[in-house]
C-alpha cells in the first residue's frame, strides 16, 4: 500500500484515479460473443459454455432435481444464516414501496403516478473465485417485493456443471422463477436478446468482471436497460487516532480480497495511525486464504495522510467510494456532510461485511464514482412509475389558455389547436 502525505488539492485526482485497464480488444471480444448469441441463440451459448466455462453442458436450464439435490448438500447452519439475511433484506426494502398521491395542481385538473414492476428481470450471479450467493438474495428479494413476474438468473457452471448449492438454495428462497447454467457474456446476451431456452428479460442485474460488465454496456445501448455501470469493487475508510487499528485493517482487507483490481483506502489526520494500520494490515494478510488476491489488490491501495477533518471530507466527495466506513468518534457529524458515497457503515460496529451480507441494506452499488449520480440497487430499481392526469370541463377551462400562449409561442400551432377545440 502506498503512503501518501498531505496531497495538494490539485493532485487529488491523480491519487484517487482506480485501477485502469486497455478494454479497446476487450469491447471487440465482446461484440463478437453479443452477435453470436443473438444470430445462433442456444447454439452459441453451448459452444462458449465449453469455450469459456470448460464444460459441455447437456441443458442450459437447472431442473427441479438439481434444485432439490442442492438443498440437501447446504447445512442447516447455512440455510438459517440465508434465510435471516433474506428476512433483513425483505424488511429493509419492504419500507421503499411506493405510495400513489393525486395531486390537484389546477382546480380540475388531477395528476399522479402509479408504480408498476418491470415485467421481467435477469440476475447475473458470478461464480468463479467466489459463489456470491448472497447477490441472489439483494437481487431477487426486491425484485420479488417489486412484483416481478419473471426473474430469471444465470450463473456460470463448474466443471461438472453444476451451480454452487448455495446459489440454487437462496435463488429457491429469494422466489427466482427460472435458473439458467450460463456465464460471463454469453448470459448476459442470452438474457438481452432472448433465446429458444432463455427468456428475454427487459432489465439486467449482477456485477461481474470486466467482461460482464463490457457486456451489460453494449447490450444497454439499445437492447435493454441494465442496473448501472459498474467497476471493480471498493472501499474507503475514516479514521482517527482513536479508532481500533485491527478494525480498520480487516475493513481493508475484506474488501482486497474480492478481486486482484479492487481498491482500499483509508483517510485519517493521524500519522502515527497509519504506522498501526499498516503493521495490521501486514500480521492479517499472512493469514487470509485469499492473500494473493489480496496483495495484488493492495497495490493499487492507498493510505492517504490529510492536514484535517475537512479535507477528509472534500476528499471523500470528490473519490465517491463504493463503499464508506466512518469509525471516528464523531461518526454522525461527519456522515452529515457526506454526498458522495454508494453505501456508509458508521461506528467501529458496523463493518462493510454487514451490509454485504445481512444487514438489510443492498450490496449492489455504484463503483468507480458513479456515485455521484447512481444510487445503489432498491426497490426503485425494479419498478418504472407512470404518470396520469385527467382534466375535467372546468379544469381545460382554468388551464387551456395558458396551454394556448405556451404552444404559440413555442410555434407548435397543432398543439394549440387541441386546446381551442376543447375550449370552444
Amino acid at each position: 500500500m502506498q503512503t501518501i502525505k498531505y496531497p495538494e488539492r490539485n493532485d487529488w485526482k491523480k491519487i484517487l484515479s482506480r485501477p485502469s485497464f486497455d478494454t479497446s480488444s476487450l469491447n471487440n471480444t465482446v461484440s463478437k460473443i453479443l452477435s453470436e448469441i443473438r444470430e445462433r441463440g442456444d447454439a452459441a451459448v453451448f459452444e462458449y459454455e465449453e469455450m469459456f466455462d470448460k464444460v459441455k453442458l447437456n441443458s442450459l436450464a437447472v431442473s427441479q432435481s438439481e434444485i432439490d439435490e442442492a438443498d440437501k448438500l447446504v447445512s442447516d447452519e447455512l440455510k438459517n444464516a440465508i434465510r435471516i439475511a433474506k428476512a433483513n433484506i425483505e424488511k429493509f426494502h419492504s419500507s421503499q414501496l411506493f405510495e400513489t398521491k393525486k395531486i390537484e395542481t389546477v382546480k380540475g385538473v388531477t395528476c399522479w403516478q402509479k408504480s408498476v414492476a418491470i415485467e421481467k428481470v435477469g440476475l447475473y450471479i458470478p461464480g468463479g473465485t467466489a459463489p456470491l450467493f448472497s447477490t441472489v438474495l439483494m437481487l431477487a428479494v426486491p425484485a420479488r417485493i417489486a412484483g416481478c413476474k419473471e426473474i430469471v438468473l444465470c450463473s456460470p457452471p463448474n466443471k461438472e456443471g453444476k451451480l454452487h448449492p448455495a446459489i440454487l438454495f437462496a435463488a429457491k428462497e429469494a422466489g427466482v422463477n427460472k435458473i439458467f447454467k450460463i456465464g460471463g457474456v454469453q448470459a448476459i446476451g442470452a438474457m438481452a436478446y432472448g433465446t429458444k431456452t432463455v427468456p428475454q428479460v427487459y432489465k439486467i442485474f449482477g456485477p461481474g468482471n470486466q467482461y460482464v460488465m463490457a457486456a451489460k454496456q453494449l447490450v444497454s445501448l439499445r437492447d435493454v436497460a441494465i442496473d448501472m455501470p459498474a467497476g471493480p469493487s471498493e472501499v474507503q475508510v475514516i479514521a482517527d487516532e482513536m479508532t481500533d487499528a485491527s478494525f480498520v485493517a480487516a475493513d481493508l482487507l475484506s474488501q482486497a480480497e474480492h478481486g486482484i483490481d479492487s481498491q482500499v483506502i483509508l483517510t485519517t489526520t493521524s500519522e502515527e495511525f497509519i504506522s498501526r494500520v499498516f503493521h495490521e494490515v501486514e500480521q492479517q494478510l499472512a493469514k487470509l486464504p485469499r492473500r494473493e488476491i489480496a496483495e495484488q489488490a493492495l497495490e493499487n491501495s492507498k493510505l492517504i495522510l490529510l492536514r484535517d477533518l475537512q479535507e477528509i471530507i472534500d476528499i471523500t466527495n470528490e473519490y465517491a467510494p463504493e463503499h464508506l466506513i466512518i469509525e471516528t468518534e464523531d461518526y454522525m457529524d461527519i456522515a452529515e456532510k457526506i454526498v458522495n458515497a454508494g453505501s456508509v457503515f458508521l461506528g467501529s460496529y458496523t463493518p462493510e461485511s454487514a451490509g454485504d451480507y445481512a444487514s438489510g441494506t443492498n450490496h449492489t452499488l455504484p463503483t468507480s464514482g458513479y456515485a455521484k449520480a447512481y444510487s445503489g440497487v432498491n426497490l426503485d430499481s425494479f419498478i418504472k412509475k407512470i404518470t396520469f392526469q385527467e382534466i375535467t370541463k372546468e379544469g381545460i377551462n382554468n388551464l387551456g389558455p395558458i396551454i394556448e400562449v405556451m404552444a404559440e409561442n413555442e410555434e407548435l400551432f397543432a398543439h394549440k389547436n387541441a386546446v381551442t377545440l376543447r375550449l370552444k
